[in-house]
């Protein structure tokens, strides 16, 4: 969701008198209490059979419609994805127009405006380039994530608690939701060792139904670390980050909190696309990968051994950990929101408008 934000305040800067609705799932209202900037409020998304998110409330549906009809939206803007399914749920909402991405042109209705799926890209320049189309100019491309004083006292009431010092901690993060997604935990352990004896205090950190693998990794390390054990929540993790000399984690959520709060880190990509989900500062944020033919995937369990965790190596993230702190915190640019080398590899090349 948080690669979405560019794009939300593109809109934003481009209407600020209007007011923006997001429509979701249940744990995306509080995103606008926190994105408040340039989201007004919220609706409810019920589920649908086709999509694989939520179980569906086939009651709810059509009171999901008849309220959003209700609204009379001058325009809904279908951020989901490509579009097979999710296309013909927003043109049932009932606003003069919709619009967002598609695949095949059985994926829209004309009378709405729609441009190509691009074949590539990076996940945050896909939005913005459909938010472009639409005639609101991108406002940066960087990310960001407001933390309130009661989530930096939570993270300040934390680290006191442990004895953790300011300043002198890492955040090591195992977990991911795909266990296809996750690096090896014994690896995770070699790399926190490896901070634990520069001087660093670890903090390995996970959501509360990832205890078993943050305490595997504890219990594989050698030197001392302190497990969260999902302690904490999403906004004092957030602030956790933010006082943390390197984040190491697989490609998350974490991974873009870091970069939206500006703190360095490595990133281990195993099953994922890191042309697609990669932080966009490769200076500030390292990503670590080998190329195999399967990715990407979206396999919970990989079926063939893992070759992607396989392949990287302790050594590969340490050498990539040493560089980053070994560089000097003001050393990085100014601004940090400077994009790749790379840019959005196949450009939409059609867009159907009426």
């Amino acid at each position: 969701m948080l690669c979405v934000v560019p794009a939300l305040r593109a809109v934003r800067t481009a209407c600020p008198n209007s007011r923006i609705t997001l429509i979701g799932l249940p744990w995306a209202a509080s995103f606008v209490s926190r994105f408040g900037a340039y989201v007004d409020d919220f609706i409810e998304f019920p589920g649908h059979p086709a999509l694989p998110e939520r179980v569906p409330d086939a009651d709810a549906l059509p009171r999901f419609f008849e309220e959003s009809k209700r609204r009379g939206f001058d325009v809904a803007i279908q951020l989901h994805g490509s579009g097979p399914v999710v296309n013909r749920l927003v043109e049932q909402m009932g606003a003069r127009r919709s619009a967002g991405y598609f695949l095949t042109n059985e994926d829209h209705d004309s009378r709405g405006f729609y441009v190509r799926w691009p074949n590539g890209g990076h996940e945050i320049e896909k939005w913005l380039w459909l938010v472009r189309a639409l005639g609101a100019p991108a406002a940066g491309q960087h990310l960001e994530f407001p933390v309130t004083d009661a989530e930096r006292a939570e993270a300040e009431t934390l680290l006191q608690s442990h004895g953790i010092e300011a300043g002198r901690y890492v955040c090591v993060h195992p977990g991911a939701r795909l266990k296809s997604r996750r690096w090896h935990p014994e690896r995770f352990a070699e790399v926190a060792d490896f901070l634990a004896s520069l001087g660093y205090q670890v903090i390995i950190t996970g959501s509360e139904w990832e205890r078993p693998l943050t305490a595997d990794v504890r219990r594989r390390m050698r030197a001392d670390s302190f497990d969260l054990k999902g302690e904490v929540s999403l906004g004092g993790l957030a602030a956790l980050i933010a006082g943390a000399r390197l984040l190491v984690s697989n490609d998350t959520g974490v991974s873009h909190i870091a970069a939206a709060v500006g703190t360095p880190s490595v990133i281990v990509t195993t099953g994922s696309d890191p042309r697609r989900w990669s932080p966009l500062d490769a200076e500030r944020h390292a990503t670590v990968y080998r190329p195999v033919d399967c990715r990407p995937c979206a396999f919970d369990v990989c079926p063939i051994g893992h070759p992607c965790a396989d392949a990287v190596t302790a050594d590969l993230v340490i050498a990539e950990i040493e560089k980053q702190l070994n560089r000097r915190t003001d050393a990085f640019p100014q601004n940090p929101h400077l994009a790749r080398s790379w840019k959005l590899l196949v450009l939409p090349d059609e867009a159907v408008a009426t």
